[in-house]
């Protein structure tokens, strides 16, 4: 699938990085997740697939949320998202939102990054510059090669895994 110019792209998640999502999940000995997303087309499209996939293979979800890309407050959303209280938080949607989403995240909520996975709309790394590298220590999601990438010692690691494993 080709990939829109520019970080703050709508991106759809492929089959490849949806898979290779769901595998990180099951590594990380995950039942329930909660899903946030973006409120473009494809964001909710794709967060809806990853409902589908994770249901599918057994798996419970707590909470589907939303965050709009431009608010005055992401407060009720991440409150709403952390409060969920998953065994992994998954994320995806364009860069702007996502960042101020997470900001929210981090500064009123026990959100934590390292118990968190993003698709690859999040996982640019001049989308993960907005929020800070040094803020998202353990977050960690895929391409849409269904490769894996993190964030461990304030660096982006990229990829971190193949599909064919470490």
């Amino acid at each position: 699938m080709k990939r829109p110019a520019g970080h703050d792209a709508d991106v759809m998640i492929t089959d490849a990085e949806t898979e290779a999502l769901i595998r990180l999940a099951r590594d990380r000995r995950a039942q329930t997740i909660a899903i946030g997303s973006g409120r473009t087309p494809r964001a909710l499209e794709s967060a809806r697939l990853i409902e589908a996939v994770w249901e599918r293979t057994g798996g419970t979800i707590l909470t589907m949320i939303t965050w709009p890309e431009i608010g005055a407050s992401w407060l009720r959303h991440a409150s709403r998202f952390a409060d969920a209280d998953p065994d992994l938080w998954v994320m995806t949607g364009a860069a702007t939102g996502w960042a101020q989403m997470t900001r929210r995240l981090l500064w009123s909520t026990p959100w934590r990054p390292e118990r968190t996975l993003a698709t690859a709309a999040i996982g640019d790394p001049r989308t993960l510059a907005l929020v800070g590298l040094i803020n998202l220590n353990g977050l960690a999601g895929t391409t849409a090669h269904g490769t894996t990438w993190r964030v461990e010692d304030d660096t982006f690691h990229y990829p971190a895994r193949t599909q064919e494993g470490p």
